[in-house]
């Protein structure tokens, strides 16, 4: 009789059981079901091609293809050449839950010149980069640049020079500004000093910024 209560107690517990293993599994399943759409989201706003992008990471064009349509369940094998390949840690493309750190872990990336650090860690939207300006004369040739979108900027430290279409101005700590960045623009430091900005943008102003040629 013991042994045949102890069974069912068994039998009861696995019952109890079951329903938390499922849980488990649903939750592991969502938190793959949203690496694809990162991953698509990551390349637009790179305006990558999965042609270049199979070229950057070693996988294959149509592997790409299904792992951002999610017919593929991805792999770390997978995963590790991709995050190296968008520069975002590895826990942005699976979103992996809170470990209680709320810190950023700032990643700079230094193009022609500039230093960015970027603020804010989702694929797609508007992002937030702290940005840093070499003193005049170090930069590359003033050339304005175009490109669809919006930005807006924050002088931190330092003195910006800001050239807009036909117009220039230069703005000191706690000036900001805002423009439409379909205007020929220029942004640099003013003198020689570093001139340090906060700055927002979009994808296009994110794929403008990094660049290889530079802002």
């Amino acid at each position: 009789m013991y042994r045949q209560h102890r069974h069912r107690r068994s039998a009861v517990a696995r019952k109890v059981a079951d329903p938390h293993h499922r849980a488990g599994d649903n939750r592991e399943e969502d938190v793959l079901a949203g690496v694809g759409p990162r991953l698509r989201a990551l390349r637009r706003a790179r305006s990558a091609t999965l042609a270049a992008l199979a070229d950057e990471t070693g996988l294959t064009a149509s592997t790409l293809s299904r792992l951002e349509n999610g017919k593929l369940r991805p792999t770390l094998e997978q995963l590790l050449p991709l995050a190296r390949a968008y520069d975002v840690p590895l826990d942005d493309l699976v979103a992996a839950p809170p470990t209680g750190d709320p810190r950023v872990h700032l990643r700079p990336v230094r193009r022609s010149g500039l230093v960015m650090v970027p603020l804010t860690r989702r694929a797609g939207g508007i992002q937030a980069y702290k940005v840093i300006y070499p003193p005049a004369g170090r930069a590359s040739t003033l050339k304005l640049r175009t490109h669809e979108g919006y930005e807006w900027f924050y002088v931190l430290d330092g003195q910006v020079r800001f050239v807009l279409g036909e117009e220039e101005f230069r703005l000191g700590v706690g000036e900001a500004a805002e423009f439409d960045t379909r205007v020929p623009h220029w942004i640099g430091s003013a003198d020689g000093r570093p001139a340090e900005l906060l700055a927002l943008f979009g994808a296009q102003g994110e794929r403008a910024h990094l660049a290889p040629s530079g802002h």
